[in-house]
């Protein structure tokens, strides 16, 4: 049998960087240390796609080193990684790292579109919904629907094959006792949620530690990127697993209804509409009315 000193040599190998799983790669907020950014950078550099990706989106969005990030994303995606691709494809979008004019929607939607190719849910999504606005492409409404639809039935795959991994682990799936297949419901609303990406965890766990320590040192945001060179508060996209950030003010779309959530892309907006905004969405001039109408009745009931 090998000894110690061998099984530690064989444990440093790049080999084994380089096929270091997803679980192994799944970094906490709360654990992250240079030891953790040393461990994700050995596997990034063996060639692990995976650890490009994780650490691209940390360091791009936690970390505010764009080009580095961006560069370990672009290693990811000329690698095939379809995650990889789509953020890049949200950066060309928002032009995020950059100024409003650096926004590439043709370079977005190419992206997207080679995502959408490797059965990326979010990219179809998206791409979806750009040829249905002729947003970066030419307006085709009806292959627009088709990738919605393919999006739809992507979703329902990778629901019934993560249903059927916990049932074969002897994980309990549902609550009733027939454990039905669940139907498409308005582009899936009625899947079971899917769980967030380790880097898309990472980006939630890591904004809202770092809020609330803003919080406790006195209401002033003071992450890394937290606020713009002017000083403003920067956005979180809305979809509550995203994390992504805007880099600049006003990078991120809003309801164009109530102009209160903000969106990295359009899959969140369509994600989010799904899960909660639909049942929260007021009209801007119904709720401008209204805050008029209790500073009236506040006025009122003051003594004359």
């Amino acid at each position: 049998m090998p000894r110690c000193k061998r099984l530690n040599e064989l444990g440093s190998h790049d080999m084994v960087f380089a096929k270091a799983s997803p679980a192994s790669l799944s970094v906490k907020a709360a654990a992250w240390s240079e030891a953790a950014q040393r461990f994700l950078k050995r596997s990034a550099d063996a060639g692990n796609l995976e650890a490009c990706y994780i650490l691209g989106m940390i360091r791009f969005y936690c970390l505010g080193s764009r080009s580095g990030g961006a560069a370990l994303l672009a290693k990811a995606a000329v690698g095939g990684h379809a995650a990889a691709l789509y953020s890049l494809a949200v950066i060309q979008f928002n032009g995020s790292g950059g100024a409003k004019s650096d926004r590439d929607l043709r370079a977005g939607a190419a992206l997207c579109a080679r995502a959408a190719a490797l059965g990326h849910v979010d990219a179809l999504r998206e791409l979806g919904h750009c040829l249905q606005d002729g947003y970066g492409v030419r307006r085709d409404p009806a292959e627009g629907r088709r990738l919605l639809v393919s999006a739809n039935a992507r979703e329902l795959t990778l629901a019934l094959s993560a249903a059927a991994s916990r049932h074969a682990a002897g994980v309990v799936v549902g609550g009733g006792g027939g454990g039905g297949c669940p139907l498409l419901s308005d582009f899936g609303w009625s899947l079971p949620e899917a769980e967030p990406h380790a880097a898309n965890q990472f980006m939630v766990d890591w904004w809202w530690a770092s809020d609330r320590c803003a919080a406790q040192a006195g209401g002033k945001i003071t992450g890394e990127s937290g606020v713009d060179g002017d000083g403003a508060e920067l956005r979180l996209c809305s979809h509550v697993r995203c994390g992504r950030r805007e880099t600049r003010r006003h990078e991120f779309r809003r309801c164009s209804v109530c102009g209160a959530a903000n969106y990295c892309s359009r899959a969140c907006q369509a994600l989010d509409w799904k899960r909660a905004h639909k049942v929260q969405c007021v009209p801007v001039d119904r709720w401008l009315l209204g805050a008029v109408g209790d500073a009236q009745d506040q006025q009122q009931q003051q003594p004359q």
